[in-house]
């Protein structure tokens, strides 16, 4: 064998380790918070002592950690560094943005994002819809909290705490009990539909964005005026809201159908 493909081999082989290495800390990511080498070796389908092999060589560097009552295995203080530096660079206007443009460009509607801010729901990007009429929809708006489907989301998703002396300052009608459903509604179908709720004529549907943790994030929302725009809550336009909202939240981190 000459030097050149010894070489070639043994960075076949350092690829390969890093292949299942990597697989080894998804599975250990994917079992959290521990998990036995047995049940590891079986996800990741592998031998138990060629998991143990490398699970040695994971907590060595930090990346793995086992727990001496139990002997069960889980991430180490090197992967969550890893994992909070990889968060930390998920700002969540820099990742919706194309997401947006794609959603406008599909149904020719204006397309918003807002996040939560000090004062509600804040919009922070606006993709207007291409046509001769466009809605104004400015950066920096704050929506209500009931009375617009962005914050109707919010108020489904976020924790109580956060939202409970702004719903209170609104909550008029519809009634307490009235909004408990609607809110069950909301959580079990993550897609809200108004029609003329903020402005006569303008209807909108609203869907929440999740980060790791399943924490809303914000909250993408479609907005037209009728007759063009009806925003049928089991409609094409909604079906499409969802598919682009589900991946920005997974590009996000989060786990959904769980």
């Amino acid at each position: 064998m000459t030097e050149s493909s010894a070489g070639g081999a043994g960075r076949r082989q350092k690829v390969q380790a890093a292949e299942v290495g990597t697989d080894i800390l998804t599975a250990l990511a994917e079992l959290a918070p521990a998990t036995s080498l047995s049940r590891l070796a079986e996800h990741v389908g592998m031998p138990a002592s060629k998991v143990h092999r490398y699970l040695q060589a994971l907590i060595a560097s930090g990346f793995a950690e086992q727990d001496a009552t139990t002997n069960h295995y889980g991430l180490g203080p090197a992967a969550l560094f890893v994992g909070l530096a990889a968060l930390g660079r998920l700002d969540v206007v820099k990742l919706a943005t194309p997401y947006l443009a794609e959603l406008r460009d599909e149904l020719n509607e204006t397309c918003f994002l807002a996040v939560w801010g000090n004062r509600g729901p804040t919009v922070v990007h606006v993709e207007q819809a291409v046509r001769a009429v466009t809605l104004v929809t400015q950066v920096g708006s704050v929506l209500p909290l009931l009375g617009s489907s962005t914050g109707l989301v919010f108020n489904a998703f976020l924790a109580d705490a956060e939202t409970a002396d702004l719903r209170d300052l609104e909550l008029q009608t519809p009634s307490s009990r009235d909004l408990q459903a609607a809110m069950e509604r909301l959580r079990q179908s993550h897609v809200q539909s108004v029609q003329g709720l903020l402005m006569a004529g303008v209807n909108a549907l609203s869907a929440p964005l999740f980060s790791g943790g399943q924490r809303i994030a914000g909250v993408v929302t479609v907005v037209g005026t009728e007759p063009g725009f009806m925003a049928e809550p089991d409609g094409e336009a909604a079906q499409t809201l969802l598919r682009i909202t589900r991946r920005i939240s997974t590009r996000m981190g989060a786990r959904l159908g769980e």
